[in-house]
């Protein structure tokens, strides 16, 4: 069994590295053992997949996910960080199937990965940027298939949130165009380095088509976008701007099945899919 870090070496680590983490980037290490390893079961990995981790830190969840997969691409932006992740993994003896590359995920493209197309995200996401690297990732590698992430427990509702929920919002739309999902269980505080004052939450993500329509993801992402820009106000009146005037927004939600009266979260997917392809 591959030897993962505690606290003690976690510490050690950081003092080696005369690391401060910081809030710009999110950061909070992961400490203890159980969790990580709770991460990786939850995944539900195969010993063909091939995992992005982001933000990979001081390798906490890296050496336990490198036993249950194929290989693992680590995307660190911290240089420092990027440059350690090698050698705390050659000490354990496995560094043969690990990639890292230093660089922002939210700019990552597949041309980044050194050849390797990932099929599953598993990621103690940075609270900050959780949602938009999300998002990015599952628009620009549709390798992807499957993931589990690590977020905010707030950010993990909203993630997983369906049409009705009070939470239900932007991310919960864009992130069902891709996939089905789910809150996978809840995250205490305590297992990470620094303390952050918030709990998080695992969020499982399983790859489907997105609707059947004629418009493409950037016009129904556009009413999306629309729809919540002011939530309070009915479908009529929010989407007025983008279909050209209140009474074009009326013929083209009627057209589109759904009540101008209504609310953006009250529609799934497949409903602001409809809306789009009949923009006036």
């Amino acid at each position: 069994m591959m030897r993962l870090l505690g606290p003690a070496e976690i510490r050690i680590l950081a003092n080696k590295l005369d690391l401060r983490p910081t809030k710009k980037l999110g950061q909070n290490f992961v400490i203890d053992a159980g969790t990580v390893r709770r991460i990786v079961r939850v995944a539900d990995l195969s010993p063909d997949d091939v995992v992005i981790e982001v933000g990979p830190g001081l390798g906490s969840l890296t050496l336990a996910l490198l036993p249950s997969a194929a290989h693992v691409v680590a995307v660190e932006i911290d240089p420092v960080l990027a440059r350690q992740l090698p050698v705390t993994v050659a000490e354990r003896e496995a560094a043969d199937t690990l990639t890292v590359v230093n660089a922002d995920a939210m700019k990552i493209t597949p041309d980044d990965l050194a050849g390797h197309a990932p099929t599953a995200l598993v990621a103690n996401l940075p609270y900050n940027v959780a949602v938009p690297v999300v998002l990015h990732l599952l628009e620009v590698l549709p390798s992807l298939r499957k993931g589990l992430v690590m977020v905010q427990s707030e950010v993990a509702d909203r993630l997983a949130a369906g049409p009705g929920s009070k939470v239900y919002g932007v991310p919960s739309v864009k992130a069902a165009w891709y996939a089905d999902v789910r809150r996978a269980g809840p995250v205490g505080r305590t297992v990470f380095w620094p303390v952050p004052n918030v709990d998080s939450g695992l969020v499982s993500l399983a790859r489907r088509d997105p609707p059947a329509t004629s418009a493409s993801r950037q016009e129904v992402f556009e009413v999306v976008d629309a729809a919540f820009a002011q939530r309070r106000k009915t479908l009529r009146a929010a989407l007025a701007t983008w279909a050209g005037t209140a009474a074009d927004a009326e013929r083209t939600l009627r057209a589109a099945g759904v009540d101008p009266s209504a609310r953006g979260e009250q529609l799934d997917i497949t409903a602001f899919a409809r809306i789009a392809e009949l923009r006036p």
